[in-house]
């Protein structure tokens, strides 16, 4: 075995992995009360900086993983019209009983229904009765289809 330097590496080593876990009992962290989007919002926000740095010609800045990235909420972003994600963001900011992250995630899954939407999102269960939250989930999608 030889004895080897290394160059120092240009990333700092990650944090070790914290008490953070989205299931029955949400554990966010430093993450707990910081606003979320849905794949929708960022989809919106992300689309309009670059068009504003496209236009002041300062898109210089556009690297692989950016596109990649508006490639993912391109595909799986639900809502596309501004009007749409705005009115969704109205639907889901009026249930405070919801946390923003479970506000966020109904908001990016669109489930068919109050069951799978619990299953996917186990902090739910004790928060929104089945009813409610088919009632909200049925909203979403009129508003998906227009």
């Amino acid at each position: 075995m030889s004895d080897q330097h290394h160059a120092p590496t240009s990333r700092s080593k990650p944090p070790p992995p914290g008490e953070e876990e989205a299931s029955a009992v949400l554990k966010l962290g430093e993450f707990n009360d910081v606003d979320t989007l849905t794949l929708s919002e960022a989809s919106l926000v992300i689309n309009a900086l670059m068009t504003k740095r496209r236009k002041d010609r300062k898109d210089r800045n556009e690297t692989d993983v950016l596109n990649k990235t508006l490639d993912y909420l391109d595909a799986f972003a639900r809502f596309k019209q501004k009007e749409n994600v705005e009115a969704v963001e109205r639907l889901l900011s009026a249930r405070k009983e919801l946390t923003k992250f479970e506000r966020a995630q109904i908001g990016s899954l669109c489930c068919d229904s109050a069951d799978e939407c619990k299953t996917l999102i186990p902090s739910l269960a004790d928060k929104i009765d089945d009813e409610n939250l088919q009632e909200l989930l049925d909203e979403m999608a009129k508003l998906m289809s227009t």
